[in-house]
């Protein structure tokens, strides 16, 4: 008797695998089965994946960059946020009310606007991804009666693009700091604390 049985250890039809090495019966003949997949070999157009590449790389390429572009404004609208209030905290903490200390808030206003500018990245590979313009970012103080206005002014260099240009983004943001030496808790009137 003799049992089909493939180079992978399954028997043939209608027989059942042995229990143990030793109950194998004793005259069976090994048959190896052909490959059941054969080599197909496809015939290729000439040209095809030129054409994609041609077509489809350079549209790849305009996305990839739009994207990262995005990508960089949104980071940059993020960073902008947190150094205005930096500038804005530091100034309403560190400056003077006095008219005889006000000449040293400039060497303040200086040293706020130099932090900021290496926070944003100007003069960095960052500022690079980002396309900031100019040396440094730009902080005014306009100081008030009740208020000191800090505002923080970035701008970006033009985008030019395949299929999209701008002359250049310019953020501006305004933060309103009490002309108080520190804050004090805010109190509805007419409610008793």
């Amino acid at each position: 008797m003799t049992a089909n049985v493939s180079p992978y250890g399954c028997q043939g039809e209608g027989a059942s695998a042995p229990t143990s090495l030793t109950a194998a019966p004793a005259a069976m003949t090994v048959v190896h089965e052909p490959m059941i997949m054969p080599l197909f070999r496809r015939r290729r157009r000439p040209g095809q994946a030129m054409t994609e590449t041609v077509l489809l790389f350079p549209l790849f390429m305009f996305f990839l960059f739009a994207f990262a572009k995005i990508y960089a404004l949104l980071i940059l609208v993020q960073k902008i946020e947190i150094a205005s209030f930096y500038a804005a905290r530091r100034w309403q903490l560190e400056s003077h009310r006095n008219a005889t200390f006000v000449s040293s808030d400039n060497q303040l206003m200086g040293d706020i606007q130099d932090r900021v500018s290496e926070y944003l990245g100007y003069n960095q590979s960052a500022g690079r991804f980002l396309d900031l313009m100019g040396r440094s970012a730009q902080v005014d103080i306009n100081r008030t009666q009740v208020w000191q206005v800090v505002t923080l002014t970035v701008k970006t260099h033009p985008i030019n693009m395949p299929f999209y240009r701008s002359s250049g983004f310019t953020f501006e943001v305004t933060k309103y700091v009490p002309n108080r030496d520190r804050p004090i808790q805010f109190i509805l009137p007419g409610i008793a604390p």
